[in-house]
């Protein structure tokens, strides 16, 4: 009896301290899971990022990084000492602003279904914030076949922290800016392709102001590739979109698509692996039809910038720049604009 009841309570304590290893975002307005929860360390280092349960590892937190910021919707809510991620569960006064839906300017048939709206985009090298990029784009698809044709960058910033070191066999100097990737929304239009891909998980959450989806899938686990003395290892992809709650999913129920690959990399001379990660993300304002594709745009150069408005000012724009500047303050440079 005594045997079978130090089983039962070590079968218990294992569960507790399983599950005590994950740390869990809730809204205190909803009391639902807070999906895409940024947490930065007091240095600008992006440490975690919570999954579409609201979840973040607990081994991603480290005292030495205190102060942590909580920034969620593009907008930081909550600053935190390292003792308050001793609790299970975190609850969060996020910032609950009004959903923008699509603005649809026209509705009657045409070849051509247009999909506008802001972008940003950033890359992260062990954690710490490498280059950054955020504009207006526009997304051209096939109305008949439902298929993206094209993405049309309109206007675009750059920025990037210098590092005069650059070695090549030392690849945390490198500037990473060509990992810079706008938005790829190909299947936002049917969601349901996702789930034939035998090599992702699909989830899905019903929330209180808006459906989403989370597909994540992985590669190169279990043996590095090499290539020219190079050394790659553990891809990632983890893709959430949201959509108005109740909607059948398609482009004008869009509300944000979000996009983060991780690699992990490293010279051949080097001990460590580097982790490079690319957030790349969507928040759709226009739709329209029409049967002309030929509409305006500029070529994506991450050596400069190219825009003719401050269109970051917008009170809706998602504006990373400045969370990543209070971090980086002078040393976070925006490259020319060649308007």
């Amino acid at each position: 009896m005594k045997k079978e009841l130090l089983i039962l309570i070590l079968f218990l304590l294992g569960l507790n301290f399983a599950y005590a290893q994950s740390i869990t975002f809730v809204s205190e307005k909803t009391n639902k899971p807070l999906a895409k929860v940024s947490v930065f360390g007091k240095d600008g280092n992006i440490v975690a990022f919570s999954d579409i349960d609201g979840k973040i590892d607990r081994k991603t937190i480290k005292p030495e990084q205190e102060k942590f910021q909580l920034v969620y919707d593009n907008f930081p809510v909550a600053t935190l000492s390292y003792s308050d991620f001793t609790k299970e569960i975190i609850t969060i006064n996020d910032r609950v602003k009004d959903i923008e839906t699509v603005v649809i300017k026209s509705k009657k048939p045409a070849k051509y279904v247009f999909l506008k709206g802001n972008f940003n985009t950033y890359v992260t090298v062990n954690d710490k914030l490498n280059c950054y990029a955020d504009g207006i784009i526009m997304y051209v698809f096939d109305n008949k076949s439902k298929k993206l044709k094209r993405s049309k960058v309109e206007q675009y910033r750059i920025f990037r922290l210098e590092n005069p070191e650059m070695d090549r066999k030392k690849m945390s100097s490198w500037d990473y800016d060509q990992f810079l990737e706008i938005p790829k929304i190909k299947n936002v239009r049917n969601v349901d392709e996702y789930k034939k891909n035998k090599n992702t998980v699909f989830k899905e959450l019903k929330g209180d102001r808006k459906d989403e989806v989370e597909v994540t899938g992985e590669f190169l686990q279990k043996q590095e590739f090499a290539l020219f003395g190079y050394r790659f290892f553990d891809f990632r992809t983890i893709l959430n979109m949201a959509y108005e709650q109740n909607s059948k999913k398609t482009l004008k129920d869009l509300l944000e698509y979000n996009e983060i690959e991780f690699l992990k990399m490293k010279h051949k001379s080097e001990p460590e692996f580097n982790s490079i990660a690319t957030y790349s993300n969507f928040y759709p304002i226009e739709l329209d039809l029409g049967n002309d594709d030929a509409v305006e745009k500029v070529k994506f150069n991450t050596d400069n910038s190219n825009y003719t408005s401050k269109y970051w000012e917008s009170k809706d724009f998602p504006n990373m720049q400045q969370i990543f500047s209070s971090f980086f303050k002078d040393d976070l440079k925006e490259q020319q604009n060649k308007k």
